[in-house]
């Protein structure tokens, strides 16, 4: 099939978070299913144009405020097949992109035009198309920047029946409910479409414009990035004020698990951490252990288990309970335990200054702010435990990563972490982590409490749960073979009874 990514985000070019990864790895992985992929996204001041080629001829553009013109620049994406390779598109447009942040600055958090940028960043996917001669099958949407494209699709792309879109088929990923592109509802200009589309596509929020919304009441088929998130987002308390809209489309949506990168996160081949290990040899990871101690300045202590975290410091992640001043666990656990504590993170203020003061009362408490590869690495690699108490998680990634590693996840039981991780059973050694179900202080102290006193007194259990964890597959491969499942189920019931899908030539710009 041919397939087009359309997003705000990809790795290595730009990446605020997690859609940068899943976007990226997902297209590679169905590259090497033998599907021709490309993505399509802005090009920020963080791409070198120097790195990429330019397409010949300009690109225009029609929105709200008239035809617009841009470059255009491609690149093969790095780590895809060479015989089948990704390539990505840059939609280089100086106004619109041209700025540093991709949704805003710190002095500005939300650009005031992003409906706008975004709006252009969907129309131009077609404008794109025409260019190339490429069309696609089936167009892939990820999250609110790029959820006007199923939109556009069905209220105008796809009108006419022998169309070059009249068979492409749309899907939207939520990645994150929590984020929905929610703007005044005079910037719905900027989209070029009818007001009565306004109120059919679903835009109209409290006399706002939701974008996500719109494209969750357009798009052909919908999912999210795990199963238990799908399921937790048709429910008030997960829902974000959308649970109503996802239950009507509840058979068109779903929940497929995102993977993880195992050429990068694999501790048989991994060079961030000193000495590389396996299910066969575990001497890794002692080696690892050690070096993390000494990197993060720790006393010495061999038989000392360290719990680590790696992590954005939001809300979101449970850092109230856990290092709120006053009332989070966080001193509670590095008091009363026998254990030391390692974490590396950025996000609000009040948090990286409480980390500081942390880290200088106690002795088995170590903070690095900011964010190191390397340091994440060592961190997976060289801790017992990894903690994720979690408010929300659609899929999450560390828990995976520390699985992959022999490294037991501590996490609250929500969205993608109760998909991933079986509860320890102290009776039977049964698990590969341990969960707790109420986000409270409390319930963070007694889960990491729990987890403590089975490694001093179920250490053979402890053992062979990082072996159940380090055994399991969570690869892109698996991931991209349920949306392939996805996509072939779409345009087989698209297709009146026992007419083949059309063959496509290759366009001009593949």
């Amino acid at each position: 099939m041919k397939i087009l990514m359309a997003s705000s985000e990809a790795v290595p070019f730009a990446k605020t978070g997690g859609l940068a990864d899943a976007v990226s790895a997902l297209s590679i992985a169905l590259a090497k299913l033998g599907h021709e992929v490309c993505i399509v996204m802005p090009r920020y001041y963080c791409v070198n144009r120097n790195d990429l080629r330019l397409l010949e001829g300009a690109l225009g553009v029609h929105t709200g405020g008239g035809e617009i013109w841009s470059a255009v620049y491609t690149a093969d994406l790095p780590g895809s097949p060479p015989k089948n390779p990704v390539r990505v598109f840059f939609i280089d447009h100086e106004g619109f992109f041209g700025r540093d942040g991709i949704y805003g600055t710190p002095s500005e958090p939300d650009f005031l035009d992003n409906p706008r940028r975004f709006a252009f960043l969907c129309r131009a996917v077609f404008q794109l198309c025409r260019k190339t001669g490429w069309y696609p099958d089936i167009l892939h949407a990820h999250d609110w920047p790029a959820a006007l494209t199923p939109v556009f699709l069905k209220y105008g792309e796809r009108d006419f029946p022998d169309g070059e879109f009249a068979r492409t088929l749309s899907v939207l990923t939520i990645h994150n409910l929590g984020y929905q592109g929610i703007y005044r509802k005079d910037d719905f200009y900027c989209t070029r479409l009818s007001w009565d589309v306004f109120y059919n596509a679903g835009f109209d929020d409290w006399n706002m414009m939701n974008l996500l919304k719109a494209g969750i009441s357009t798009a052909d088929k919908l999912n999210t990035v795990s199963p238990n998130y799908a399921a937790e987002t048709c429910s008030a308390a997960h829902g974000f004020r959308l649970d109503g809209v996802l239950r009507y489309r509840r058979e068109d949506y779903r929940g497929i698990l995102n993977g993880i990168d195992t050429s990068v996160w694999n501790p048989k081949t991994d060079k961030y951490i000193p000495q590389t290990y396996s299910t066969e040899d575990m001497s890794g990871k002692a080696a690892a252990k050690e070096e993390l101690r000494q990197k993060f300045n720790l006393p010495p202590g061999e038989n000392v288990p360290i719990v680590g975290m790696v992590t954005r410091l939001t809300g979101q992640k449970g850092v109230g309970e856990l290092f709120g001043p006053a009332y989070g666990s966080a001193w509670s656990i590095c008091r009363d335990m026998n254990l030391q504590f390692v974490l590396i993170g950025t996000g609000e203020a009040w948090c990286e200054n409480e980390l500081r003061s942390l880290s200088g009362r106690l002795s088995n408490f170590k903070a690095h702010i900011g964010y190191s590869e390397e340091e994440s690495h060592l961190i997976e690699a060289g801790s017992d435990f990894f903690l994720m108490p979690s408010r929300y998680e659609p899929c999450g990634l560390n828990q995976m990563y520390s699985l992959a590693y022999g490294t037991l996840p501590v996490v609250r039981n929500t969205g993608g972490l109760a998909d991933t991780v079986e509860n320890f059973n102290q009776e039977t050694g049964a698990g590969t982590g341990f969960m707790f179900d109420d986000l409270t202080p409390q319930a963070v102290y007694n889960t990491v409490g729990w987890a403590i006193w089975a490694y001093y007194n179920r250490r053979r259990q402890i053992e062979a749960m990082r072996i159940r964890g380090m055994k399991q597959d969570f690869s892109w491969t698996k991931s991209a073979k349920k949306y392939t499942e996805m996509y072939e189920e779409m345009r087989k019931n698209s297709l009146p009874p026992g007419k083949p899908a059309p063959e496509q030539n290759q366009g001009a710009g593949f």
